[in-house]
């Protein structure tokens, strides 16, 4: 592995480091031979990343060239974005609540080389806001409001503008920066590469443990290689061939900001972001269905106008729906017309629009779980004990209670009802989906369809066992065969 760091001025960086080649940016970008170079990382430095500027090239050309820059184009594009900064805070939300606590002002600026801090207190936030935007040199700025700290600005800095203390810390960054990542061989991979999106705190994920492992034994007995990463490793996505995302998703979270960045990569990526941004929202479901006359529950959808038109359109009890709810939660059964008023109004302070539905009750829903346009199993998933919904969640304790799962052979199922789902998991596209379904008598009633189902060893799989797993990576091997082809 070799480094470049390009600057805008020579006399910017006066310091001499064994495996840094150090280059003026108008040289790299004029002179043919930084094309053909066989550096795999470009350490962009230039005083302003600028849309059309000399830095903004720099990175521009890094990827034309198969390099690898710092910072990546997507994220100098990203840099002004009000949506970037709620993705940050949102992936540093504890660390900064925790490391900012003691602090009397209601503003703060960390200066960040190469990953390090200045102050040691910082330095493990330092390395995680690093890791994610992988700027060498970069300042953050913190506000709180409320008592709540969040990210509001982060700009790069230029090394003419720091005073001499600061350059004096720049340049042990720099050491210890590069001395940990000198120019090595690199090991002999496997023929790809798949990154498989965990969070490892999650109290409810969507695959367990051995499920996790069970996915990774399978991908590399197709001869993939298979590591787990977390939202701290947003920056690692290109040293991929394919990324499989088994963490809780939403539309607006750092699910969707990793897929998106990975399609934009040329990575295959289930679950893609335009899948992960429909089936997290049930309006958009509950559109879907009725354009294409599938079967629903009575539905109606709420805004602040008609919340008293919901018990006439439905009756009581009926079952109101937050948008982007999951896990069973943001989903309420409300037995009154004073309860209706009550939660429709919590609910609608969250968003413009929320749904009503017909409440059904039964013993279990079906769920289907569908891949790449074909059916995968299927599985029953009972109430919980003595519950109205799969999940009882504690809000006191944050505990929850789950109802048994209970995998279904494909041949034991019924046939419409599996007809029906895979007609409406296409709606969405080829990605990786569940189709919840209620049964009352001989008809059916869809219920949602979601992204990123669950997959636990002992329950979905309990029929297939390993061979569900197979099936899941060997699509991932298809897709990355056929997209290498294509180029």
């Amino acid at each position: 592995m070799s480094n470049l760091l390009v600057v805008s001025d020579l006399h910017d960086w006066p310091l001499d480091i064994p495996g840094l080649t150090v280059v003026h940016a108008r040289a790299y970008l004029t002179d043919a031979a930084y094309g053909m170079s066989s550096a795999d990382r470009v350490f962009n430095l230039c005083r302003s990343y600028d849309y059309q500027s000399m830095g903004y090239y720099v990175s521009l050309l890094a990827e034309a060239r198969g390099q690898q820059p710092f910072p990546r184009l997507a994220t100098i594009a990203d840099l002004p974005s009000s949506t970037q900064a709620d993705w940050l805070t949102e992936c540093l939300i504890e660390p900064m609540q925790r490391e900012f606590a003691p602090l009397k002002a209601d503003s703060f600026e960390l200066s960040i080389y190469f990953g390090r801090s200045e102050v040691k207190r910082y330095a493990k936030l330092g390395l995680q806001l690093y890791k994610l935007l992988q700027i060498p040199l970069l300042r953050a700025r913190f506000e709180c409001h409320a008592g709540q700290w969040r990210l509001v600005d982060v700009l790069p800095l230029a090394i003419e503008e720091m005073p001499q203390r600061q350059r004096d810390f720049l340049v042990k960054a720099a050491m210890e920066f590069f001395a940990e990542h000198k120019p090595q061989a690199q090991p002999r991979a496997a023929h790809f590469h798949l990154a498989i999106l965990h969070d490892p705190d999650d109290p409810e994920p969507p695959s367990n443990s051995k499920a996790m492992q069970k996915f990774r034994r399978a991908a590399e007995a197709l001869g993939m290689r298979a590591n787990f990463i977390t939202r701290a490793d947003f920056a690692r996505l290109g040293e991929f061939d394919a990324l499989f995302i088994r963490d809780t998703t939403f539309a607006n979270h750092y699910t969707y900001q990793f897929s998106r960045q990975a399609a934009a990569d040329g990575l295959v990526v289930i679950d893609d972001a335009d899948s992960i941004l429909k089936c997290n929202n049930k309006v958009y479901l509950a559109e879907l269905f009725a354009r294409h006359h599938l079967p629903v529950p009575k539905t109606l959808l709420v805004h602040k106008g008609n919340v008293d038109q919901v018990a006439y359109s439905l009756a009581l009890p009926c079952v109101l729906k937050q948008p982007d709810s999951s896990f069973s939660l943001g989903v309420v059964k409300v037995d009154t017309q004073e309860q209706l008023r009550s939660k429709a109004c919590e609910l609608l302070q969250k968003s413009e629009l929320i749904i009503a539905q017909e409440y059904l009750p039964t013993e279990f829903d079906w769920r289907v779980i569908v891949l790449d346009r074909k059916l995968l199993c299927v599985a029953k998933y009972y109430m919980a004990d003595g519950y109205w919904q799969i999940v009882r969640h504690d809000e006191q304790s944050g505990s929850y209670v789950e109802g048994s799962v209970v995998a279904i052979a494909e041949t034991s199922a019924p046939r419409e009802m599996l007809r029906l789902a895979l007609q409406a998991a296409n709606l969405i596209g080829d990605g990786f989906y569940g189709v919840d379904i209620k049964q009352a008598g001989e008809h059916y009633y869809f219920i949602e369809i979601n992204d990123n189902p669950n997959i636990d060893a002992g329950s979905e799989d309990a029929l297939l066992k390993d061979a569900l797993y197979h099936e899941v990576m060997s699509v991932f091997l298809r897709r990355i065969q056929a997209r290498k082809a294509a180029r």
